[in-house]
């Protein structure tokens, strides 16, 4: 068993082996605009663009779903809330898992056979088309953002990290190359060319994680019990690592905060839009079924291996030195994958670390350009075609207004990315889970389940959940009031809790019952009826 690797600078220790750091960032860059301008040259209707002509296998779109859902938060965010935080920091794992039973039991198989392109069209199915398609697609872009602005932070960190980059300057430019990548994948690739890299990405980032979870048993001789035993050990917390209580459950209201945060998780992947246009690329529902059976199978072997990877960094490194990379332990994974190598000096070290940060960098682009997708296909679809010309575009300007609105969408994530970049990624992520699971999961299952759910409950329970959701986040600390905050010297909050969806998730709900009950709006019947035989058959679906 081998002690802790004290790194060095990182940047110093990759220095002589940036060239490769940099050819392997490069390679990956090329190959992915190879395959976005291939199938960009397919995508020649709305169909292509939103939903890759609905031509992909269970399989195919299981894989994607899985390089959709492995974000940042997943490989760089969970395994630095495990190195710093031990027990704590996996509950991320566990959230983000269990949320999967919800997705395929309630929304997978009704949204695939109800809608055509966007959860919009589930709800202004029977209901007023203007009013909901314009509360859907605000919804859809505010929490696409939220979950952008984790991406964007992670791929600032990240390569930051590789090239040595330490100057704030520095790390917008990269922020601002990430955000210019990915509105190059979707403005030309649309469905077809953002599944194809999500389904690389997925297979890169699972033999990434194995090889790592290989070299981090190899140090211990596949004792599990050594790993864990070292990581209490090195964390300076002794046998409170390995226990909960670091970061949740010291007083009440961090108790309060973990209940928030795995309601948020739990319930918030049911709501997320790039997760939710996924279904819509397969051409039945036993396919949508069987995409969500095998991206469970798929998530499920990579948030095991977090163990590996979060422990193992608390094992083989110092904290001061995960600290010192970054202050939210953002870095711990690749840092990771250094000291296994061989550590910073050497050529094993420079090249995992290099294939790493190429994986995670993949792992970036591939949900930036999916989550991009899911807010430019709500904006165009929903509010352009659908509110501002209601109903009289043709394909055609449908395909240029969503292509357009990818431009702004990536100019707003790198202006707020940039400010995100100190935060960790798995907690912004969360916030993101919060935002949709107060507004979107409430109107997607009433919609689906409840006979009576009228225009004005969709209304309330879309706008109240995104306000109050995204109001408490604004005077929550993750905004202000702390040294980890997006906004270091400013104090303006209030709201004790980092996440806002203990309160914000039943309003939600709450709203929505209220909107329907308190108003003389009688809801049609008889588009309950076909709305519920569509759901559960597929007849009629597109």
């Amino acid at each position: 068993m081998s002690g802790t690797h004290h790194l060095t600078t990182v940047a110093a220790g990759a220095s002589e082996h940036r060239p490769l750091i940099i050819t392997l960032f490069g390679l990956f860059v090329v190959a992915t605009l190879i395959i976005t301008v291939w199938a960009g040259r397919q995508t020649k209707d709305a169909a292509d663009f939103y939903a890759g002509g609905r031509q992909f296998t269970g399989f195919q779109n299981g894989l994607a779903i899985s390089g959709d859902y492995m974000s940042a938060a997943s490989f760089l965010g969970i395994a630095g809330a495990i190195a710093l935080f031990g027990y704590d920091g996996f509950l991320y794992s566990i959230g983000f898992l269990v949320a999967w039973l919800v997705a395929l039991l309630l929304v997978a198989e009704p949204l695939r056979n109800s809608g055509r392109y966007t959860m919009g069209d589930v709800l202004a199915y029977r209901m007023r088309q203007r009013p909901v398609r314009t509360a859907a697609g605000t919804s859809t872009i505010v929490v696409s953002i939220f979950y952008l602005l984790a991406q964007m932070a992670g791929a600032g960190v990240l390569v930051s990290l590789l090239l040595g980059i330490t100057s704030d300057g520095g790390k917008v430019a990269v922020v601002a190359l990430v955000g210019v990548l990915m509105i190059v994948y979707v403005t030309i690739g649309g469905m077809k060319g953002t599944t194809w890299v999500q389904m690389i990405k997925a297979v890169l980032l699972i033999a990434g994680a194995l090889l790592i979870t290989f070299l981090v048993l190899l140090e211990f001789n596949f004792n599990i019990s050594d790993l864990l035993g070292k990581a209490a050990e090195n964390s300076g917390q002794g046998a409170k690592f390995l226990e909960p209580g670091l970061k949740y459950g010291k007083d009440s209201t961090s108790k309060l905060d973990f209940i928030s945060l795995g309601l948020a998780l739990v319930l918030g992947t049911a709501g997320l839009p790039h997760i939710l246009i996924r279904f819509y690329t397969v051409p039945t529902a036993k396919a949508a079924r069987k995409s969500v059976n095998w991206a469970i199978g798929i998530i499920g072997a990579f948030y095991l291996m977090t163990i590996a990877l979060g422990f193992g960094a608390a094992a083989l490194l110092e904290r001061a030195d995960i600290l010192a990379s970054n202050k939210a332990g953002n870095t711990a994974a690749p840092l990771l994958a250094q000291a296994v190598g061989g550590g910073a000096d050497s050529t094993g070290g420079a090249v995992l670390l290099a294939v790493i940060s190429a994986v995670a960098f993949a792992t970036i682009l591939a949900v930036v350009a999916g989550l991009t997708l899911a807010s430019s296909s709500s904006f165009a679809h929903d509010l352009y075609v659908n509110v501002i010309r209601k109903g009289k575009a043709t394909e055609q300007e449908e395909v240029r207004a969503a292509r357009w609105s990818t431009v702004v969408i990536g100019a707003v994530a790198i202006g707020l990315g940039a400010l995100a970049r100190d935060l960790n990624v798995a907690g912004l992520v969360a916030l993101a889970f919060a935002v949709a699971a107060s507004a979107n999961l409430p109107t997607i299952l009433y919609s689906l389940f409840w006979k009576r759910f009228n225009t004005q409950g969709a209304l309330w329970s879309i706008y109240g959940g995104l306000v109050s959701a995204v109001g408490l986040v604004l005077f929550s600390p993750v905004v202000s009031g702390k040294p980890t905050s997006m906004f270091k010297d400013a104090d303006f909050f209030w709201f004790p809790l980092e996440n806002p969806g203990i309160i914000s998730i039943p309003l939600g709900f709450l709203l929505g019952w209220l909107g329907t009950v308190l108003t003389k709006e009688e809801a049609d019947p008889q588009k309950f009826a076909e709305l519920e035989v569509r759901s559960l058959t597929g007849t009629g679906a597109v």
